[in-house]
C-alpha cells in the first residue's frame, strides 16, 4: 500500500540564542545541545520516521547547510534537501516544498515540524500525528498541534478553540482564531479561560489543500511557486526556485494563511515539547544535581554553587565556585558565563561584541 505522508523538517534558522555552540556555521539544530550523543535535527528525524517512510522526508534549509544536512542524515540524498537561495521565513519555503512535492504525488498529506524542538514521549507524539493525518485527510483542514500551556508566557502565539466543546487531550476541535504573542496580561487571560493553547509550529496537512489556501490568500505567492509546477524535477528548478524567492514576500504561515482560513483544526497535544528558543528553556528537561545544576560534561566540579547551567566539552575539567543562577557554555574558542536573568540581553551583547571583534563571528 503506497504511503502518501511526507515529512518536512525546517532547519535553515540560525539559532542565534544559543551562542556560543549555535553559530551561522553551524547552528542549534545541528547541534546536540542534550549531551544525547545525537543532534535535535537527527532526534527530529528519527521522529518522523515512525510515520514517514525515510526517502520522503525532506529537509527544508538554507543552501549553506546542505553539507551539515547530508552528513548528519546519510540516510538521504541530496534530492530531499530542499534549500532555500535566501531566507523569507516560512510561508516561502512551505509553498516551493509543497509544489514539488505535489507535482511528484497528488495525494501528498506534509507533516511540518520544525528542526530544533524537544520532544518527549515520542510514542504520544506519533499518536497525536496519526490523528491529526486522519483529519487532514477525512476533513479537507488544515491541522496544527496545540500545547497546553503551563504559564502565561508571551513568546508564543496562542490557538483559541470553542470553550464549550467536549474535547479530550489528543483529539481535533475547531480553532476559532491565532492570536498572536500576548503581553503579560492577555497570556494571564488565556490561561484562566482554559480554551488558549501554544502554537506549536507543527502542521498537518494535504498538499492541494494548503495550495489551495495559498492561492485564496496568497495569490503572488502561490502563482510564483506553483504556476508552473513543470519546473520541478528538470534543469530548470534551480532557476524557477531562485526567481521565486528572489520574488516573493518575508511572510510566516501562520500570518499568510493560518490566521485567515477558517478550514483549521487543532489537536489538543499532551507530549512534553519545549521549542528551546533559550538555554534556559533547556532546563526543564535536563537532570540536576542536589544543587539544581544542570550539568552537560563529563569532568565539571561545583562547589558552593547553584541554579547553574553547564555545558561544556566532555574532556575539559572545570571548577565552579560561588556561581548561582548563571548559565556557563564553552565551544570550540568562546566562553559565556552569563547571568540567567540576563539572558534576554544575550542578543543585545554579541552585537556589541562583534562591532568589537568581527574575526569571531565570521569563521
Amino acid at each position: 500500500m503506497e504511503n502518501n505522508n511526507y515529512g518536512l523538517i525546517m532547519a535553515g534558522g540560525v539559532g542565534s540564542r544559543f551562542w556560543p555552540m549555535s553559530t551561522p556555521q553551524k547552528p542549534k539544530q545541528f547541534l546536540d545541545v542534550l549531551g544525547t550523543g545525537k543532534s535535535l535535527l537527527r532526534l527530529t528525524f528519527e521522529r518522523l520516521q515512525k510515520t514517514v517512510p525515510s526517502n520522503q522526508i525532506y529537509i527544508l534549509t538554507n543552501t549553506s547547510y546542505l553539507n551539515l544536512v547530508l552528513e548528519q542524515l546519510p540516510e538521504l540524498t541530496e534530492e530531499n534537501v530542499l534549500c532555500e537561495p535566501m531566507r523569507k521565513n516560512t510561508a516561502p519555503c512551505i509553498a516551493f516544498a509543497s509544489s514539488k512535492i505535489y507535482k511528484n504525488n497528488p495525494d501528498a498529506t506534509l507533516i511540518i515540524t520544525p528542526s530544533d524542538h524537544l520532544i518527549l514521549n515520542e510514542s504520544r507524539f506519533n499518536e497525536i500525528i496519526s490523528t491529526a493525518i486522519d483529519v487532514a485527510n477525512n476533513k479537507k483542514h488544515l491541522v496544527t498541534l496545540g500545547i497546553a500551556p503551563t504559564r502565561p508566557d508571551t513568546g508564543y502565539g496562542y490557538i483559541e478553540f470553542d470553550k464549550n466543546a467536549k474535547v479530550e487531550k489528543g483529539e481535533a476541535t475547531d480553532v476559532i482564531q491565532f492570536r498572536e504573542k500576548p503581553n503579560l496580561e492577555t497570556a494571564k487571560g488565556f490561561l484562566e479561560a482554559g480554551n488558549f493553547y501554544w502554537n506549536a509550529g507543527i502542521f498537518v496537512w494535504r498538499a492541494d489543500v494548503i495550495l489551495a489556501s495559498m492561492e485564496l490568500f496568497q495569490p503572488a505567492l502561490h502563482q510564483l511557486f506553483a504556476g508552473n509546477l513543470s519546473k520541478y524535477g528538470t534543469s530548470e528548478e534551480v532557476d524557477f526556485v531562485y526567481n521565486a524567492f528572489n520574488r516573493c514576500e518575508d511572510i510566516s504561515i501562520d500570518f499568510a494563511v493560518m490566521e485567515h482560513a477558517k478550514n483549521v483544526s487543532v489537536v489538543l497535544s499532551d507530549f512534553d515539547w519545549s521549542d528551546l528558543g533559550t538555554w534556559g528553556s533547556l532546563t526543564d528537561h535536563l537532570k540536576k544535581d542536589e544543587n539544581s545544576n544542570s550539568i552537560i560534561g563529563n569532568n565539571v566540579f561545583t562547589f558552593n554553587s547553584e541554579n547553574c547551567l553547564v555545558n561544556v566539552p566532555k574532556n575539559k575539567l572545570v571548577l565552579l565556585d560561588g556561581l548561582k543562577d548563571y548559565i556557563v557554555v564553552e565551544s570550540d574558542d568562546m566562553l559565556m558565563v552569563l547571568k540567567s536573568s540576563n539572558e534576554q540581553e544575550l542578543k543585545n551583547y554579541l552585537k556589541k561584541i562583534e562591532q568589537e571583534r568581527p574575526d569571531f563571528f565570521q569563521k
